[in-house]
């Protein structure tokens, strides 16, 4: 290891600490450090209540979004999923697993200018909808595509 990169590394270890020692200290709380987490809503049961607590609407127009994902997952635990649109003024993305306990896998609020895509890899229980959801222009759209598992994925 070179001089520069011993340093470096030694630099960013010591900030690391520091701001453990203070977490662990009580002077810096770990909600300053992250964003809150919304718990909460990734536990929402059920399809409808997920759609309500994630976006506050279950009303959506189908929308110009492209899901690609297996038509057939041989193992439900690690699914593949990408999720793209050309729709303009894209705010937040969010992606459902309608048939899972916990149907919202993800959502993402997007920056101003951002490429409106994700890719992920989701756990599903069983054969289901996946559901793609988009805030273009202050409205929500969404797209589905079903995916048959051949192995469980949550607890299956």
């Amino acid at each position: 290891m070179t001089s520069n990169k011993r340093r470096v590394f030694l630099k960013g270890s010591l900030a690391a600490g520091t701001v453990g020692v203070a977490v662990g200290a009580g002077l810096l709380a770990p909600s300053k450090l992250l964003a809150a987490f919304p718990a909460d809503v990734f536990e929402t049961r059920g399809y409808e209540d997920a759609l309500e607590a994630a976006l506050g609407t279950t009303e959506m127009e189908e929308g110009d979004i492209e899901i690609t994902a297996p038509e057939i997952a041989e193992n439900g635990m690690v699914v593949p999923v990408t999720v793209e649109t050309g729709m303009s003024d894209v705010s937040e993305m969010a992606l459902f697993v309608v048939e899972n306990g916990s149907p919202l896998t993800s959502k993402y609020i997007l920056g101003a200018g951002a490429v409106p895509m994700f890719a992920t890899r989701i756990k599903m229980g069983e054969s289901s909808d996946v559901v793609a959801t988009v805030k273009s222009n202050g409205s929500w759209y969404k797209a589905s595509r079903e995916v048959k598992v051949t192995i469980g994925g949550c607890g299956g």
